[in-house]
C-alpha cells in the first residue's frame, strides 16, 4: 500500500528541493574524500555514499510527483547505463518509482472525485477502497467495484498537478541548460517545449480516456496484447477496467527466461504495433506501465502520452534506422545530414559516429537479439565519458523535434529489453511494422 504524504505545490521550494540533489551527492563526494584521505576503506566508503544518494533521490521525486517523478520513471527505462551498481542500490530505487510511491490523504483527493463525477460519486461504486494501490506522476490509482460489479481502477489527478509539472518543466529545463548532461547532443528548446506539451496534454484525464479507448478497440480480443476499457471519464477522474498482472519490473527481476522473453517479444512488438493498429504511438514505454498477465498476454496501462501517428511510424525513422544499418561510415553520415541529424557543416569523423550509434543499429542487425545490463552498458559507456573520442561526435548531433518521440520510444524499448535481459526477435519485426526499413539483404 502507497504511503500517504501531502503534495508540496511551491514552485521555489520544490526548485530547491530538485537542485538540492546534486548539490547533496557533491557533498557526499567531498566527505568521501575526507574520509578516505583519514584512511577509511575506499569501497564502503563508495558503496555508503550511493546508498544515500540513490535513497535521497528515490525519496526526493516520490514526493514531489509531477514533472520531477516523471523524468526520474524515464531514466528507469536505462538505469542500466547508471555507474557500476554491484549492490543494486540505483536499481532498486528507480524501480520503486515504477510502482511504489507515496500516495496522497484521500481526504485531499475527494473533492476532485466529487468535481468529476458529481456529489454523489460514491453511488457510482459497490465498494471503493480509500487507501491508493499505486501513485504515479499526476495521480494516484484507488482499486474499486463499479455499480454493475466490475473491478475498476480509479485514477484520481493531484490537487495542484498543473502547478507543479509547468514549475518542474522550467526547473528541468535549466537544469538541462546548465549541465547539458542528461540530455547530450539533443536540440533542448525543442526537447523542453515538447516535454511541456506532452505533460501539459497528461493532465486532461479525457483526452487520455479517448486514447486509451482507441487502444482498447483496436486491440480488442487480440491474441498478445489487453488494454482495459474505459468505463467513465472527467477532466480529472478515469475510471477503467481493473488489470491484474505481475508488474514487468517484477518479471525483470524474477522471471523465469521464458517469461523474460516472452514478456520482451510483446512489449517490443506493441509499440512498433502501435500507429499501424490504431494511428497512435505509445509514448511512455518505463516498465510500470506494462504487465505479464496470467495468459502471458501483455496488459498495457497508462495512456497519458501517446502521439498521433496516422500514417503508422514516419518513414523518416525507418529509413535512417536502415542507413545505420550501414557499414559504411560515409554513407551514414550523408544519411544523418539529410534527415538533419548532423547539424549544417559540422564535421564529424564518420568512424566515431557509427561507434555512437551502434547501440540502437546493432539489434537491427539480428534476425534474434539478446539484450543484456552489461551490453547496453558497454555500448554507452565509450560514447558518455568525455575523455573518449565518441563524445565529440555526441556533441555535433542534433535530434529534430519531430523525432523527439520516437527515439525516446526506441530508446525506452532498449533499455527496457535490457533489463529484462530478453531475446528477441528483432530484424523481421522492424520490416514488418517500421516503413522505410529496409536492409539491403532483405
Amino acid at each position: 500500500m502507497a504511503r500517504e504524504r501531502t503534495l508540496p505545490t511551491s514552485r521555489a521550494w520544490r526548485a530547491a528541493r530538485l537542485l538540492g540533489l546534486p548539490a547533496a551527492a557533491a557533498g557526499d563526494a567531498a566527505v568521501g574524500l575526507l574520509r578516505r584521505a583519514a584512511g577509511a576503506d575506499a569501497t564502503r566508503v563508495a558503496d555508503e555514499a550511493r546508498a544515500r544518494n540513490a535513497a535521497r533521490t528515490r525519496t526526493v521525486l516520490g514526493e514531489l510527483k509531477g514533472g520531477a517523478l516523471k523524468a526520474g520513471q524515464l531514466v528507469s527505462t536505462v538505469e542500466a547505463l547508471l555507474p557500476q551498481d554491484p549492490d543494486e542500490t540505483w536499481r532498486q530505487a528507480l524501480t520503486a518509482l515504477q510502482e511504489d510511491n507515496p500516495g496522497l490523504p484521500f481526504g485531499q483527493v475527494e473533492p476532485v472525485l466529487a468535481e468529476g463525477l458529481g456529489r454523489g460519486w460514491r453511488q457510482r461504486f459497490r465498494d471503493f477502497d480509500q487507501h491508493p494501490v499505486a501513485a504515479a506522476s499526476i495521480g494516484q490509482v484507488h482499486r474499486a467495484v463499479w455499480s454493475d460489479g466490475r473491478p475498476v481502477a480509479v485514477k484520481v489527478q493531484y490537487p495542484g498537478a498543473r502547478e507543479a509539472v509547468l514549475g518542474d518543466v522550467r526547473t528541468l529545463a535549466a537544469s538541462l541548460r546548465l549541465t547539458s548532461v542528461i540530455a547530450r547532443g539533443l536540440a533542448l528548446p525543442p526537447l523542453v517545449a515538447e516535454l511541456r506539451t506532452r505533460l501539459l496534454e497528461e493532465l486532461d484525464y479525457r483526452r487520455e480516456a479517448a486514447t486509451q479507448q482507441a487502444f482498447s478497440e483496436a486491440f480488442g480480443d487480440d491474441e498478445e496484447v489487453v488494454v482495459p476499457g474505459v468505463v467513465a471519464a472527467s477532466t480529472r477522474v478515469l475510471v477503467a477496467d481493473w488489470l491484474d498482472g505481475r508488474p514487468l519490473a517484477a518479471v525483470a527481476r524474477s522471471g523465469t527466461t521464458a517469461e523474460r522473453d516472452l514478456l520482451g517479444t510483446r512489449y517490443q512488438r506493441f509499440l512498433l504495433r502501435g500507429p499501424e493498429q490504431c494511428g497512435l504511438l505509445h509514448t511512455d514505454p518505463h516498465p510500470g506501465n506494462f504487465r505479464l498477465m496470467p495468459d502471458g498476454r501483455l496488459g498495457v496501462l497508462d495512456f497519458g502520452s501517446a502521439l498521433a501517428m496516422p500514417d503508422g511510424m514516419p518513414r523518416t525513422f525507418g529509413r535512417l534506422m536502415t542507413v545505420m544499418l550501414s557499414r559504411d561510415p560515409d554513407e551514414i553520415l550523408a544519411g544523418l545530414r539529410a534527415e538533419g541529424f548532423v547539424r549544417p557543416g559540422a564535421t564529424v569523423e564518420t568512424d566515431k559516429l557509427a561507434d555512437y550509434l551502434a547501440p540502437f543499429a546493432e539489434p537491427a542487425r539480428h534476425e534474434v537479439f539478446t539484450y543484456g545490463r552489461a551490453w547496453l552498458r558497454a555500448q554507452f559507456a565509450r560514447v558518455n565519458d568525455p575523455r573518449n573520442p565518441e563524445f565529440a561526435v555526441a556533441l555535433q548531433l542534433s535530434l529534430p523535434a519531430e523525432h523527439l518521440f520516437t527515439h525516446r520510444v526506441w530508446l525506452g524499448v532498449v533499455g527496457v529489453l535490457s533489463q529484462l535481459e530478453a531475446t528477441v526477435p528483432v530484424r523481421a519485426e522492424l520490416v514488418r511494422w517500421l516503413p522505410g526499413f529496409r536492409p539491403r539483404d532483405v
